[in-house]
C-alpha cells in the first residue's frame, strides 16, 4: 500500500491511492476522523455500484456524528473492508492504513483526470481546517 505521502486527498476528506493492482483505494483523513470521533458505524456502498466524483455513496458515523463519504473518483465499487464491519474504530488509531472501499476506474484518461483535481498531502493538509 501506499503512503499518505502519495495519496490525494478531496475537499471533502477522503484519500485516494492508486496501487498496484490499478484500483483506487479510499479511505478518510486523519483530519476527518480526528473531527468525527470515536467511529461506531460504517454504512458502505455496494460492490457494483457505479459511482460519480464527488458523489456522497458512504455515512460513516461516530459518537459526536454521521458524515457522509463521497467518491473521490468516478467508477465501479469492486470491494469493501470487512473490517469496518467488525472494527470500525479501527479508522481512529490508523486512517491512513484503513481503506474503506476500492474504485475500478472506468478509463485511465477519465481517472488521470480526476486525481489531477485532487490535493496532494500538503495542499490538504494547508486546507483541511477550513
Amino acid at each position: 500500500m501506499n503512503t499518505q505521502d502519495t495519496f490525494k486527498f478531496a475537499q471533502t476528506h477522503e484519500w485516494a491511492s492508486a496501487e498496484a493492482d490499478d484500483l483506487i483505494w479510499v479511505g478518510i483523513s486523519h483530519h476527518a476522523q480526528e473531527a468525527l470521533g470515536d467511529v461506531m458505524f460504517f454504512q458502505a456502498p455496494t460492490i457494483g455500484q457505479q459511482v460519480k466524483q464527488g458523489e456522497a455513496i458512504a455515512v460513516i458515523e461516530s459518537v459526536k456524528a454521521a458524515s457522509d463519504i463521497h467518491a473521490p473518483i468516478s467508477g465501479e465499487i469492486v470491494a469493501l473492508n470487512a473490517d469496518m464491519d467488525s472494527s470500525p474504530e479501527s479508522v481512529n488509531q490508523s486512517p491512513y492504513a484503513m481503506w474503506l472501499f476500492k474504485i475500478k476506474p472506468h478509463s485511465s484518461q477519465t481517472l488521470d483526470k480526476e486525481l489531477s483535481s485532487l490535493m496532494n498531502l500538503d495542499q490538504y493538509s494547508a486546507n483541511a481546517g477550513n
